[in-house]
């Protein structure tokens, strides 16, 4: 498939958090025209408000939608793929690309329900997708070819970094990176906190764990090198530095995150299994 995306039709199947970033990701990044952008909701006065806010087609038609369109995006509740699938399925060929982003919902699934051999490519990206920040995995069905994955890549680069996996590696994928913003979340919260009780302001608390947060991240990303690596190079003997890490390693953090991250890519699974 064409990585110039601008002459396709797309269509996204629940523009809630998700399909609403995706939209504003097509339009701005992608250049497609926002009359060649079909999106669907659930309700007709929730059609209207983000017809106005998104700037493109809104309703509550599934059927219509995706009549036409070159890649369709499932941005639905997993509970309520089957029944999407088989409402859209006369309307819905080979010729299509589907590129679905329900957490645990099995590409098989999809491609059972659709029947005709239709391309389907499974995504699980995160909410830094907002600010083009954002972490996808994406992985292919037995029917997408080399072609449709470059062109899921393509579409997903827009809003962040991506990666190719085997879909048995999905449910942790969930359990990681599309869970893990919350887990920082709760770290930097701790982190200001922290900076509150030791005498700064708490704005002033916020932004230093927040870029803090970041510049390590982007050193990680940016040098290559592992993390342990890193942290030793901060860590000088006898400085202050390891009496804070041995404070983490005392309160084992180290393996609560761990346990946090097993712990959310079982339930993945068990969403799966339904």
């Amino acid at each position: 498939m064409n990585r110039d995306f601008s002459k396709s039709r797309i269509a996204v199947l629940g523009a809630g958090k998700m399909g609403g970033i995706l939209v504003k990701a097509l339009i701005d990044k992608h250049r497609i025209p926002a009359d060649r952008v079909q999106a669907t909701v659930a309700h007709e006065t929730r059609a209207h408000e983000l017809s106005h806010k998104l700037g493109v087609k809104v309703t509550t038609d599934n059927v219509s939608a995706v009549d036409g369109a070159d890649i369709v995006f499932v941005c639905v509740k997993p509970q309520v793929v089957q029944e999407l699938m088989e409402t859209i399925s006369d309307k819905v060929s080979a010729d299509q690309l589907v590129i679905s982003v329900a957490a645990s919902v099995h590409t098989s699934q999809i491609e059972n329900a659709l029947g005709g051999g239709v391309p389907v490519v499974r995504a699980m990206p995160n909410t830094p997708c907002v600010l083009g920040q954002g972490m996808t995995a994406l992985c292919k069905g037995q029917y997408a070819k080399p072609e449709h994955i470059e062109a899921a890549v393509a579409l997903f680069n827009a809003v962040g970094r991506t990666v190719v996996l085997d879909e048995k590696h999905m449910d942790a994928v969930t359990g990681l990176s599309a869970s893990g913003p919350a887990y920082i979340y709760i770290i930097l919260e701790s982190l200001a906190e922290a900076g509150v009780k030791v005498g700064l302001p708490r704005d002033v608390a916020t932004l230093l764990a927040a870029q803090t947060t970041l510049g390590a991240a982007t050193v990680v990303l940016e040098t290559g090198d592992h993390p342990a690596l890193l942290k030793d190079a901060v860590t000088t003997p006898a400085g202050c530095t390891i009496d804070g890490i041995m404070e983490l390693e005392e309160g084992k953090l180290r393996v609560t995150l761990i346990k946090a991250v097993v712990k959310a890519a079982q339930r993945a699974k068990e969403l799966a299994q339904g």
